[in-house]
């Protein structure tokens, strides 16, 4: 009888897969579409030293922010990193790391090390110092640098359903960096907001196949959080 991906809560789902030194996919852009229970479940591990993949490092007091609070992350491999005073105290003091990588890049580089791709050629950075370092080839007249694809040890992903087999929906922007983070993870435990059973979910609206997932955890009382809050008077 397989093993059912299910687990009891957060903690569980991390317990015995991660460990000091790993490098963490984690997807969202901002708050939206972070898996916060995971997030916290990390925290609260107190595994350090770690290298996270991910867009943003989230803000202060949420996100990857309380990760950072706690200095468990060693290096941050991330497109922007603005919103977070935080993290702008460890870069300059030296003591957090940072590998820049555009957002296309970055996105790509996860989709590629989940295909078994190994690395790709992009314009996006030639010129620049995310070039440095790097292979320069030149195709049809023009100049591309060479990008590794990213594999990571664990990567932690937020979905809107998901079923027992791990098959994920995302909802409409949350989507976000959830697909390509959930394939390059060795391991991928999954936090979804509506748990159902197997073929329940409409095949065709699958976003990331549960072959992919290893671990699910059910958060249905996930909190929404708003960046930046905009509004405009009446």
């Amino acid at each position: 009888m397989a093993k059912s991906k299910i687990y009891p809560d957060a903690r569980a789902a991390l317990a015995g897969i991660v460990d000091d030194g790993m490098t963490i996919a984690v997807g969202g852009f901002g708050l939206c579409g972070i898996p916060e229970a995971l997030i916290v479940a990390l925290r609260d591990s107190g595994k350090k030293e770690l290298t996270v993949a991910s867009n943003n490092a989230g803000v202060d007091g949420y996100g990857l922010g309380l990760l950072l609070e706690t200095r468990q992350i060693r290096k941050m491999i991330s497109s922007y990193v603005g919103e977070n005073r935080e993290f702008e105290r460890q870069y300059l003091s030296g003591t957090l790391e940072i590998e820049f990588c555009p957002q296309g890049t970055l996105a790509e580089r996860m989709r590629a090390g989940g295909a078994g791709i190994p690395g790709f050629y992009t314009r996006t950075g030639v010129g620049t110092a995310v070039a440095e370092g790097k292979d320069h080839r030149e195709f049809d007249g023009h100049t591309y640098i060479l990008e590794r694809g990213l594999r990571a040890d664990v990567a932690l992903v937020k979905a809107w359903k998901g079923d027992a087999c791990g098959n994920l929906i995302y909802r409409k922007t949350a989507r976000n960096f959830n697909p390509m983070a959930a394939t390059c993870g060795r391991v991928t435990v999954a936090e979804v907001e509506q748990l159902v059973e197997t073929g329940e979910l409409d095949p065709d609206q699958v976003h990331t196949p549960g072959i992919f997932v290893q671990r699910i955890v059910h958060n249905a009382a996930a909190e929404k959080h708003i960046e930046k809050r905009t509004i405009r008077n009446a």
